[in-house]
């Protein structure tokens, strides 16, 4: 597949095809059952088989079945370790690449957008694309000044084709839900969908990147490239060398994945508060890993690349306090201040009664990594939160529909389970709880406000705040809170010893 396949026939007739393949392998599924093949292990071969042919069209037809499958690809890990496998292999492969526009197309392209003289721009220009996305490529060029960018190059067509296959793709939503136990793709569906003006607007983008690189230009974490020229659908910015994330997933040491996951959460949380703009589109492929001004020779120093920023929330007063305060308020075991906060806030509505002892039950596991110094995401972590909510017996599923999600949650929730879901894909180690302390409004709490040791509802008894911030690559440039008491903890999935009970590095992934 050499360019963006733009009539709607050919697109539909392909993703039409997908409920129909389907539709066959349960048949076959159904066969092998009869043939006394047991269950379990043809249902793994049907959801194998599956994620196969999904991935495939979605890769190949760019526009909005791939934007859909990069949001799917980092819940992988939610996934039972014995199919993970393949599905990882083909969701990885959206995460960086997709077939490239041919030179011809991306040349006729330019000249539209950028004018016929469009070459006296660049010193050089490489027409093989180094990356090639859901709408749109990059090419590496050098600009008339020297420095070395990045063209970004929007598909024609992309529009139509984001809104057609969005469209397609919700008719069958339901069929989708098995390959992400515990998450409803509908939804994420329809919130891109929403998204599509704003994604295709080069202008927008440009903005938010330009406020972002401005914010964070001195910064010793975060690197931003600037904004060197934007025009009608072509976005010209400077080059970013490094690690793509998705390389650090794949085969990345300990301590690259630590530090990778330790600053994609502070970027989370603190992007938000610094800028008043949530980076919506927190997949790996957006993501670098840079060495820092010794070469890479101490990972302390180790900094995030960040890039693409197509899709953004504009939150001016940042986050909301009721998160911080919520998150406070179940971690402290107040089960009616968190029922009342969320009836307050929609999450819960009149209609519906609930328990709120079973509303915290239902929370506390999910944020675990909140109540400890320091938390391991693991695979194994994340499959037992998308278990609990899955499964239609559970208590955690029947209580989670009567949940109701507003509006102005839903992308602040699908960045959070995104981010969630990279962190177990690092397999990273984490002082999450430092970061909520330092960027999450309302989670702090009033100065000298914290529950002290014994106070919280926890089996250790830690409150929210920790110790002093001086554990291993600490930073020096941020200012702590003054006061963080309680005793330190370290914790994976089950609350075993981080030592003693690490997964293997390959990564992890997220909630459902």
């Amino acid at each position: 597949m050499s360019d963006l396949p733009r009539k709607a026939v050919t697109r539909t007739a392909k993703l039409a095809a997908l409920p129909l393949g389907f539709a066959g392998r349960a048949t076959w599924g159904l066969g092998r059952r009869i043939g006394g093949r047991s269950a379990e292990i043809v249902g793994r071969e049907l959801q194998q088989r599956t994620a196969e042919q999904l991935f495939k069209v979605l890769g190949e037809l760019k526009g909005g079945a791939m934007k859909f499958g990069q949001a799917l690809s980092v819940f992988e890990s939610a996934l039972p370790e014995e199919i993970a496998g393949p599905y990882r292999a083909a969701l990885t492969k959206l995460q960086e690449a997709a077939p490239p526009m041919p030179a011809r197309s991306v040349h006729a392209a330019l000249e539209e957008r950028l004018g016929a003289d469009w070459r006296d721009l660049f010193t050089e220009f490489e027409d093989k694309p180094a990356a090639a996305a859901s709408i749109g490529q990059v090419h590496r060029a050098v600009w008339h000044d020297g420095r070395e960018v990045a063209v970004k190059v929007q598909y024609p067509g992309a529009g139509e084709a984001l809104l057609s296959d969005l469209a397609q793709l919700g008719r069958f939503a339901r069929l989708l839900g098995p390959l992400i136990p515990g998450m409803d793709v509908k939804p994420l569906i329809s919130e891109l969908r929403d998204r599509v003006s704003e994604e295709l607007d080069y202008g927008l983008e440009a903005q938010a990147q330009r406020d972002h690189a401005a914010e964070f230009a001195d910064d010793p974490d975060v690197v931003v490239p600037d904004v060197v020229h934007q025009g009608k659908e072509v976005l010209v910015t400077e080059w970013l060398d490094g690690l793509p994330l998705s390389e650090v997933i794949a085969g990345g040491g300990q301590e690259q994945r630590d530090r990778a996951g330790q600053l994609l959460a502070r970027f989370l949380f603190s992007g938000t508060a610094r800028t008043g703009l949530l980076h919506a589109d927190p997949h790996p492929g957006n993501f670098r890993l840079l060495p820092g001004p010794d070469g890479g020779a101490d990972p302390a120093l180790w900094r995030l690349g960040v890039l693409d920023f197509g899709t953004v929330d504009r939150l001016p007063d940042g986050l909301p306090p009721l998160i911080g305060a919520a998150l406070r308020g179940a971690l402290e075991g107040d089960a009616e201040g968190v029922h009342a906060k969320l009836c307050e806030e929609g999450f819960v509505k009149e209609s519906v009664e609930l328990d709120p002892d079973a509303v915290l039950d239902y929370l506390l596991p999910i944020i675990e990594p909140a109540r400890v110094e320091e938390f391991t995401f693991t695979r194994g972590w994340i499959r037992d939160q998308a278990a609990r909510i899955a499964d239609p017996r559970s208590p955690a599923h029947q209580l989670g529909r009567q949940l109701n999600l507003p509006p102005s949650y839903l992308l602040i929730h699908r960045v959070t389970l995104s981010t969630i879901g990279v962190l177990c894909q690092l397999g990273a180690t984490v002082r999450l709880r430092e970061e909520l302390l330092d960027w999450l409004p309302g989670f702090a709490g009033d100065e000298g406000d914290g529950p002290t040791e014994g106070e919280a509802h926890s089996p250790a008894g830690e409150g929210i705040h920790g110790t002093e911030s001086g554990a291993p690559g600490a930073d020096a440039s941020r200012a702590p809170r003054e006061e963080r008491a309680g005793p330190p903890s370290r914790e994976t999935a089950g609350g075993e010893s981080a030592d003693a009970s690490r997964e293997d590095s390959a990564g992890t992934s997220a909630p459902g």
